[in-house]
């Protein structure tokens, strides 16, 4: 395969990868956090009509990509996925199902002791981050733009499944805002949420809760379809670096219906 090639298979796979449709996951190096108190903390409900091997917590790897070491550790005295990404990029990631009128809030956690040297989430070739929290939706794909519809295809012929609906990211970014929507250079369907910005919070616990459903008619201007994945994201192969961070365990809660 040329490098071309393998760059979009790479991308198309990534961009799959954050779906519950996705072919099965590459085992990685992750395989102590499924059972760990970590996971069992963590999570949503699951896809019933998909087998339980499927919405466990599994490591997704990409192809002509090194791999993120992910791994349950005890962090401060919290249960936590430490994570390492040495110019490498891979996803924690777990199939769910939370149907629109039940969403409600997402609370997560992280521990980053220093930010990527280069990065901007606005950029394709620096577009690196030490943690993301990954949301994915289903969505009438009829409303893609003709540029989507064509990645869409292109992810089809690739892989044999299409690009997710909308992906919606909670990101710590170096130098935006907080509030600051980021839309990915390569397709609208994957938008970027600011949540924490620059180095005055480095190296200590940080905990969020979010509006699932205010965050993505925000990034999107549509309201959401339902939720059917989650995962975690750390990554820096565009800027060829080093990044270390820890993850708190993903908690939903309900909304009002």
């Amino acid at each position: 395969m040329n490098k071309q090639r393998l760059a979009v298979a790479a991308w198309v796979a990534l961009a799959l990868g954050l779906g519950g449709c996705a072919a099965p996951p590459t085992a990685g190096t992750a395989a102590d956090i499924g059972l760990s108190p970590w996971a069992l903390q963590s999570g949503a409900a699951p896809v019933a009509t998909v087998p339980p091997t499927q919405t466990e917590w599994r490591h997704l790897t990409f192809p002509g990509k090194t791999a993120t070491q992910f791994g349950y550790a005890r962090k401060d005295g919290r249960d936590a996925v430490a994570v390492r990404a040495v110019a490498s990029v891979s996803m924690l990631r777990r199939s769910v199902r939370i149907e629109p009128a039940a969403l409600g809030s997402v609370r997560f956690s992280w521990r980053v002791p220093e930010l990527i040297a280069g990065s901007d989430l606005g950029l394709r070739e620096a577009d690196d981050s030490p943690v993301r929290i990954v949301l994915v939706f289903e969505g009438d794909r009829s409303r893609f733009s003709p540029r989507d519809q064509m990645l869409s295809e292109l992810a089809r012929a690739v892989t044999g499944e299409e690009l997710p609906y909308a992906t919606l990211m909670y990101v710590w970014c170096n130098r935006r805002e907080p509030g600051t929507v980021i839309t990915s250079s390569r397709t609208g369907r994957i938008r970027k949420l600011v949540v924490e910005s620059g180095a005055t919070s480095l190296d200590r616990w940080l905990d969020y809760e979010r509006d699932i459903r205010a965050d993505y008619l925000k990034a999107f201007g549509e309201p959401p379809g339902a939720l059917v994945g989650i995962g975690l994201m750390s990554d820096s192969d565009n800027t060829r670096s080093t990044t270390n961070a820890w993850y708190g365990p993903l908690r939903f809660g309900r909304g009002t219906p």
